[in-house]
C-alpha cells in the first residue's frame, strides 16, 4: 500500500485560521533539574490528544499553562494522566490533552491544517469518511468561538502514532534515546524514508512515531478524499523501503 504526507493546501481562498490551543498539557523539564540520566528531560512536538479529558483529576490545574517542573514531579505528573491516555500515548514534555480553545475565522475546507501537525475535519466531511469505510478516525469537537454566522463544525482528529524511519536513513552518528526518558538528541535527517515494515495496515491516517510532526495517510483515505471531492489538504507520496 501507498502512504501520503498530509499537508495544508495554501490557496488563497483557504483564511481559516484558530486563535486557540489546548486547556491542559504536560510541563517542560526544568533544566536546573533535568533527567538524571541524559540531563536533558525529553519533548516532542504534535504531541496532541485532544479527547483525554483530565478534568476528573484533582490536581488538573497543575496542567493548565503549566511552568517547567523538576523531572521527577514531571514523571509523578505524567503518570496521573497515563490511566486516561490511549495505550499508545507519549507521553512526553508538552503533549497537550482537551479540545482546543479559542476564537476562529476565515474560510476552512473539509479537511484543515493549522499547522503541519494538527488535523481538522468538519464533522460532515468525518461521517462522510467513516460512511466511506476509513478507520479509525477519532475526532473530538473544537470549544472555538467563530467571529462568522456561517461556521464550521470542526472536530480535531486525535491520531494513532505509528511508522519508523528505515535504518538506511539514520547517519552512524545517530544515539540511541535515553533509557529513563526517551529523550531524542538527534536531528530530523535531510532525506528520509519509511520503513516499510513498521507502517499500519489497519489505520487510514497517523503521526509518525519518529517525529510526530509529520502527518501521513493511507492510500485508501488519499482515494476517499478524492472521490467524495474534500478540499483543504494536500497529499505528497512518500517514498517507503
Amino acid at each position: 500500500m501507498k502512504f501520503y504526507a498530509v499537508t495544508g493546501d495554501e490557496a488563497p481562498r483557504y483564511t481559516g485560521n484558530l486563535n486557540a490551543g489546548h486547556k491542559w498539557g504536560l510541563p517542560g523539564v526544568d533544566w536546573s533539574h533535568p533527567c538524571p540520566t541524559c540531563r536533558l528531560g525529553g519533548a516532542l512536538g504534535g504531541l496532541h490528544y485532544p479527547c483525554v479529558d483530565i478534568s476528573v483529576l484533582s490536581e488538573r490545574e497543575k496542567f493548565h499553562e503549566p511552568e517547567p517542573v523538576p523531572y521527577e514531579e514531571f514523571v509523578r505528573l505524567r503518570e496521573l494522566v497515563r490511566p486516561l491516555a490511549p495505550t499508545w500515548a507519549m507521553l512526553e514534555p508538552g503533549a497537550a490533552f482537551g479540545p482546543v480553545e479559542g476564537s476562529g475565522l476565515g474560510y476552512f475546507g473539509q479537511l484543515f491544517m493549522q499547522n503541519p501537525w494538527t488535523l481538522y475535519v468538519r464533522r460532515e466531511a468525518l461521517e462522510h469518511l467513516h460512511a466511506a469505510g476509513i478507520r479509525r478516525l477519532q475526532g473530538c469537537p473544537v470549544k472555538v468561538r467563530f467571529r462568522q454566522k456561517n461556521h464550521p463544525d470542526l472536530l480535531e482528529l486525535q491520531l494513532e502514532l505509528h511508522g519508523q524511519f528505515h535504518p538506511e536513513c539514520i547517519p552512524p552518528t545517530h544515539k540511541p534515546p535515553c533509557p529513563t526518558c526517551g529523550s531524542h538528541q538527534n536531528p530530523l535527517p535531510k532525506k528520509f524514508w519509511l520503513d516499510a515494515s513498521s507502517l499500519p495496515q489497519g489505520v487510514d491516517v497517523f503521526r509518525f512515531r519518529d517525529a510526530p510532526g509529520f502527518i501521513f495517510a493511507s492510500e485508501r483515505l488519499v482515494e476517499a478524499v478524492k472521490r467524495l471531492e474534500l478540499d483543504g489538504v494536500v497529499f505528497r507520496e512518500a517514498e517507503i523501503r
